[in-house]
């Protein structure tokens, strides 16, 4: 079914029918049977068959519109709308935000959209719909059978930021999905036996709505129900999940894991995404937790895309099918599960057929003086200081608004004395990259996913600069 939603307000990517999504049915979820687990919450395992049982439950309460915003908090719940959706010929709206302007766009875009929420105190202004009173194991008994699903089935528009501030949307077919979650199995080497994934990010995300989700629904693995922030929360949340276990997660989440002392239990594998991760970090979170380490690379446009092991190598290898091209000095991926040919916003230089090294966003290249760095790395020295456990530099004047670039850094570092800072820095990078202004805050303003949109950052710069004025 393909939305006719094409209202002002969000654009959207068109839907392609390729070699991955033609004519085919594949089922709604991939466990052997019935009595398999399928997700946890609180250490507890729900079964396959409950799982098919509650969404045959909440398709109903849908309502008759073709659009949901499945702001479910509970992964499992969240599962269960996703699901319910695919059953009921709907599409599934994942918005980055639920801000006032992110849902009025949303309206635009799809009128009959409705609000899927698990939390009392939901306060989206869209129709909403409660997700039902969970239901005990014995409604689970008559639901047996998989539905199937058109691969060529649109299933959900993932939103992106516009380049004139009008989000746009991209269509995610059944097919493509389901193919790219299953060579993420492959790359990962956990298709032989079932694993238990405990995630740190949001299902609405594009990489937490692969690796948490589809990764367990579509591969015979269990998904955790609970979101673990605190390094407390995402070590109980380990201990309680059966070996083998997974944790899907960020650099951010990672580093505070490291820094925050707390006792780690073992974990078989451990994948990282969002943002570039240092090998010292890296090496670090391998040693604790007696593991290895996997880093995905995609966007959401593209959905992940390819894999590497930060502490054997910087290179990246592509999913099969999946090819970079480079033109006019930009890099576009087509291929494979790829809906359509997408620039990418990063400098991808090629290594070998299907290898590539990142350096960075394009649109974090810094150049001051006539001389250039990145954001990237400028972030890499930074965070290597002693003492420092959270910072980022970011462009101090608007892109493009003076002929002078300048940079500055807003830096975590609670008793770390700013000039000694400074002195540290001017051992790693070069002067004209020092920070103007170097703000010492309590804490960044990292999203969800632990992102720091550059817009954030130089907020947070004038108002620190308003309140030092007043």
């Amino acid at each position: 079914m393909r939305s006719s939603a094409r209202c002002a307000g969000w654009s959207s990517t068109s839907a392609r029918t390729g070699p991955a999504n033609r004519l085919t049915t594949l089922p709604l979820i991939s466990h052997s049977s019935t009595d398999a687990v399928i997700a946890y919450r609180a250490g507890q395992p729900i079964l396959a068959g409950q799982f098919l049982a509650d969404v045959a439950r909440v398709a109903p309460a849908l309502g008759p519109g073709n659009h949901v915003l499945n702001a479910c908090a509970d992964r499992y719940h969240f599962a269960v709308g996703l699901a319910a959706c695919l059953v009921s010929h709907k599409i599934s709206l994942l918005p980055s935000t639920h801000t006032p302007e992110v849902v009025r766009q949303l309206l635009h875009f799809a009128a009959d959209v409705v609000c899927l929420t698990d939390e009392e105190d939901c306060n989206i202004e869209l129709p909403r719909v409660r997700y039902p009173t969970e239901a005990g194991p014995a409604t689970a008994a008559a639901h047996t059978d998989v539905p199937r699903i058109d691969s060529a089935r649109l299933i959900a528009y993932v939103f992106t930021s516009g380049s004139t501030g009008t989000p746009v949307a991209h269509a995610k077919t059944f097919g493509r999905l389901t193919a790219c979650v299953r060579e993420e199995a492959n790359r990962l080497e956990i298709g032989e036996q079932a694993c238990a994934i405990v995630a740190t990010v949001p299902p609405q995300h594009m990489y937490g709505f692969e690796s948490s989700l589809l990764l367990a629904l579509l591969n015979g693995h269990a998904l955790c129900a609970e979101r673990p922030f605190y390094p407390a929360d995402v070590a109980m949340a380990l201990a309680r999940a059966p070996r083998p276990r997974i944790l899907v997660s960020t650099p951010v989440h990672l580093r505070a894991l490291l820094g925050s002392g707390v006792a780690l239990p073992e974990t078989d594998l451990i994948v990282c995404s969002t943002a570039p991760l240092a090998q010292q970090l890296a090496l670090g979170v391998e040693e604790r937790c007696h593991t290895r380490l996997l880093e995905i690379y995609g966007s959401t446009e593209t959905g992940q895309i390819a894999v590497r092991r930060p502490t054997g190598s910087p290179e990246w290898r592509l999913w099969p099918g999946v090819t970079l091209i480079a033109r006019d000095g930009e890099t576009w991926a087509q291929g494979g599960h790829i809906e359509e040919p997408t620039r990418m916003c990063d400098v991808l230089e090629m290594t070998g057929r299907d290898t590539f090294l990142l350096h960075g966003r394009a649109a974090d290249l810094v150049n001051v003086a006539g001389k250039r760095s990145s954001l990237a790395y400028l972030n890499h020295q930074l965070n290597s200081v002693p003492g420092v456990l959270d910072g980022a530099f970011f462009h101090a004047d608007e892109p493009h608004a003076t002929a002078v670039a300048r940079v500055g850094a807003c830096v975590v570092a609670p008793g770390v004395d700013p000039e000694r800072l400074l002195a540290e820095l001017r051992l790693r990078i070069d002067p004209a990259f020092l920070p103007r202004p170097l703000l010492m805050v309590a804490r960044l303003p990292r999203n969800s996913t632990g992102k720091l949109p550059q817009a954030a950052l130089r907020a947070l710069a004038a108002n620190l600069k308003t309140a030092a004025a007043g």
